[in-house]
């Protein structure tokens, strides 16, 4: 019996941020915006990387507009 197990997961990191006019629509806090780098890795083995600009909640983390 052959069996298959992929472990694929996205890791999401914040390069840098800076603050922004606006707040987050869900929690009130205040919005920043940042420079995000998003690997994808198999088996924690990263073989994808995408770097994107978004517009952040600075409370609860929220992704509120991004820029691919």
């Amino acid at each position: 019996m052959v069996v298959f197990c992929f472990l694929v997961d996205q890791k999401r990191q914040v390069r840098r941020s800076k603050p922004a006019a606006g707040i987050c629509s869900r929690c009130g806090g205040g919005a920043s915006v940042a420079d995000m780098k998003t690997a994808t890795r198999f088996c924690y083995v990263p073989f994808y990387w995408k770097s994107w600009r978004a517009i952040i909640c600075t409370f609860c983390g929220a992704i509120l507009r991004s820029y691919r």
